[in-house]
């Protein structure tokens, strides 16, 4: 196959266009949500709807239209309630969906266009900047000092080196090639530009990008119905069969004793009505409903109301650690010179040593003035904190990141000064060379860095010189450098995380940990973090395992180092198939999977990504990982205040059940309608829905394990001791009906009168 674009003029707008009509825009394909049309055939077919609307055919066929259309506004009200809230809950993500596409700077025709993401095709050549969000993956062609943000596919906080392709590469190379790794000649949709510039071709857009591989997996994972709407539905479907053979054999004993047929089928839709439980499903809704506005007012979107109540089960919470656990920046934590070392939490303010400042100078003269980079903006944060302003200087010439030289060299300037300031940062052993060490020092040199990198750190050697000569060497190694020490940077944990870790081990929930770190900086970590120490896993220990000795092997771990993004999902798939109820949390592109997957994704917000929060449950808005603990606690209270509120509505229905059925056992007048029955249940619905809801949380809440998976909200001694209330409710209200009753008194009567009087002996107002 032919290079897609052999010279640098790019594409056409004609040849655009053609392969835009082609090959469609360059955007994911978004997932189909229902019709309303479809939300109210799905919420009429539950069971009560279709009663209430055959009592209501019935009442027409007697004449009897008042009753017939009271019947079909109970009807209507109860399914515009529950369309309303489904409906809802269906565009609820339109709410965070961007939806306008990033705009991208192309080369058509030999001239540079900005134009919007979407209008991307295979074969533009794009222009890359500090701070562009790639919009399609493509080859670069060339570039310099490229560095790209890819955490959002590989979870991984630090930028990654970029080189151009050496030779020509055939279309579809970049799909060879996977996210992370530094000297990569491929860039990938969704990433972000963090450094220097390119231009590279495009050679997949939209559903075929990376990003796009990764929706499909999305299609193929279908999220299982939550395990309480499935014991609703079932306790519901239970009744229903029973109440439907007592209804049919009312309708016959009626209707063969007292000979009137619609008498009978009314009486035997009274009592259907009367014992179905038909208010499980709308109770459910409603506590799921207040559930997530109480959580939108602690900045928690809810995407899938279920998703409140399992939470409150959840007996494993896997946390990504970049954005999540961490706040996917970087922050300078330790200074070391060749004789001190400085830990900048235990260090007071500035001024420090000497040494440390000259130090701290030298690594910010190395970043970059106006810096994108997450590393030179900690340079520059630190500087100005503790170091004071730079002196005025000119950045005169800089020598970029290379795959040879994995350092950065600046060379400044002052007014006046015929000189330059030089100073370089890069990899330990980069530097080292730059500064001739000898083997000794570059022994003791890797002592520190190991010692730092067993800390979690992320370290950069820093050196200086001083420059004279009337003209710059063309590389670096034409300096003398003087090896200054090395600076310790950490992507550092939030604020909220350990004690919203502690609350979740004394809630008897197991936080894990999932990163593309070693594992000597994972656990260092996750030890910040609070992560109890349990075993660490590898993504290389995970392939080696089959899927039992793998189930084994994720219960004793705390820790997953090294991880590939689509080992998260078989880690979710393991951790469910062992028995755990799963909660998951991430922001990238590379979560989304797992996300979905889980028994409760939980995407954050700001830096969340749109197919992460499409794919989750939850989304926390403000990103704070301690919203996590106080959603586990509002789903550990909804599930006891639903139990308490499905018990009484057991109960209740054996006296209204017992009162349909006694006139038809008696001979009595018949006391309840179907009608009646609507009404009754149409005021009991919403007030014990309203009062159960509003109870408070038990002390015990947040200190007792998660319940058992497969515990079910009405047990046999739970239902057992509802039908002994409802039985002595019944027992009671029919003694009282059927107890003998006094005379009325003849009512007195007031003498005519041609206007209006008060009577004394009635006292009221009479004619």
């Amino acid at each position: 196959m032919p290079d897609l674009t052999p010279d640098r003029t790019g594409l056409t707008s004609a040849q655009a266009a053609e392969r835009l009509r082609v090959e469609g825009p360059n955007e994911l394909p978004r997932p189909g949500v229902r019709s309303l049309g479809r939300i109210v055939v799905d919420v009429v077919r539950e069971p009560m709807f279709g009663l209430l609307l055959a009592a209501g055919a019935v009442y027409l066929l007697l004449g009897d239209l008042a009753e017939a259309l009271l019947l079909v506004a109970f009807a209507s009200i109860s399914v515009a309630i529950a369309v309303v809230q489904e409906n809802r809950s269906e565009r609820v993500l339109e709410a965070l969906r961007d939806l306008t596409s990033p705009r991208a700077l192309v080369i058509r025709a030999g001239q540079r266009l900005r134009i919007p993401g979407r209008e991307v095709v295979r074969g533009d050549l794009i222009v890359l900047g500090e701070g562009d969000r790639v919009a399609a993956d493509a080859m670069l062609l060339e570039c310099a000092d490229l560095m790209v943000d890819e955490s959002l596919l590989t979870g991984e906080s630090v930028p990654v080196r970029k080189t151009a392709a050496t030779q020509p590469r055939q279309a579809g190379a970049a799909a060879e090639l996977t996210p992370g790794g530094d000297d990569l000649p491929t860039v990938f949709a969704g990433t972000l530009v963090v450094r220097g510039q390119g231009i590279a071709c495009v050679e997949a857009t939209g559903a075929r990008s990376r990003i796009g591989h990764i929706g499909q997996t999305l299609g193929e994972i279908v999220s299982a119905t939550p395990r309480l709407t499935q014991q609703t539905r079932g306790i519901v479907r239970a009744v229903a069969v029973v109440g439907l053979a007592c209804s049919v054999l009312a309708v016959l004993l009626f209707g063969w004793l007292r000979g009137s047929w619609l008498d009978a089928l009314l009486a035997g839709i009274a009592l259907g009505m009367s014992m179905l439980p038909e208010e499980f499903p709308l109770v459910l809704t409603v506590f799921m409903v207040m559930g997530a506005w109480r959580l939108s007012k602690a900045r928690v979107l809810t995407r899938r109301a279920a998703a409140i109540e399992t939470l409150g089960a959840a007996t494993v919470l896997c946390t990504d650690k970049t954005g999540t656990l961490t706040e996917n920046r970087m922050t300078i934590v330790e200074l070391r010179t060749p004789g001190a070392r400085l830990r900048l939490a235990e260090a007071g303010p500035a001024p420090w040593p000497a040494a440390m400042q000259r130090l701290l100078a030298a690594g910010t003269l190395a970043s970059a003035p106006e810096p994108f980079d997450p590393m030179e903006q900690a340079f520059h944060a630190l500087q100005a904190k503790n170091g004071g302003a730079a002196p005025p200087m000119q950045l005169a010439h800089a020598w970029p990141l290379r795959p040879d030289m994995l350092a950065v060299t600046h060379a400044w300037q002052a007014a006046g000064d015929s000189g330059w300031q030089v100073a370089a940062k890069g990899s330990p052993e980069a530097i080292a060379g730059l500064c001739r060490l000898d083997a000794e020092h570059v022994a003791a040199l890797r002592r520190q860095v190991d010692e730092m990198a067993a800390d979690g750190l992320r370290v950069l050697g820093v050196a200086e010189t001083r420059h004279d000569e009337p003209l710059l060497p063309e590389s670096p190694q034409g300096f003398g450098f003087d090896f200054l020490g090395l600076v310790g940077l950490e992507d550092p944990v939030r604020e909220s995380v350990p004690d919203a870790v502690r609350e979740c081990r004394e809630a008897g929930i197991r936080v894990v940990m999932i990163t593309g770190d070693y594992p000597q900086t994972a656990r260092a970590i996750a030890a910040r973090a609070g992560i109890e120490d349990g075993a660490v896993l590898t993504g290389s220990d995970m392939r080696q395992m089959d899927p039992a000795a793998l189930r084994e092997a994720v219960r004793r771990a705390s820790v997953f180092a090294r991880i590939m993004p689509e080992q998260k999902l078989q880690l979710v798939q393991a951790l469910s198939a062992a028995g755990e109820v799963v909660a998951m949390t991430g922001d990238g592109v590379n979560d989304a999977p797992a996300l979905k997957a889980a028994d409760i994704g939980i995407a954050m917000g700001s830096r969340g990504t749109d197919v992460a929060r499409e794919a989750s449950s939850l989304v926390l808005l403000d990103d704070d990982f301690g919203s996590i603990v106080r959603t586990v606690r509002l789903g550990r209270r909804i599930y006891d205040n639903l139990r308490k509120a499905m018990t009484y509505i057991l109960a209740i229905h054996v006296p209204i059940a017992g009162m349909a059925l006694l006139p038809l056992l008696t001979g009595l007048p018949i006391v309840f309608s179907p009608v009646h029955i609507a009404f009754l249940e149409m005021v009991i619905d919403p007030v014990c829905s309203i009062v159960f809801e509003a109870e408070r949380e038990e002390a015990d809440v947040m200190r007792r394990p998660p319940r058992r998976p497969d515990s079910r909200i009405l047990s046999g001694g739970v239902i057992a001791w509802s039908l002994l209330q409802g039985l002595l409710a019944f027992v009671l209200v029919g003694a009282t009906y059927r107890a003998p009753r006094a005379p009325a008194p003849p009512m007195p009567r007031c003498a005519p009168s041609p206007s209006w009087r008060w009577c004394s002996r009635t006292s009221h107002w009479s004619w």
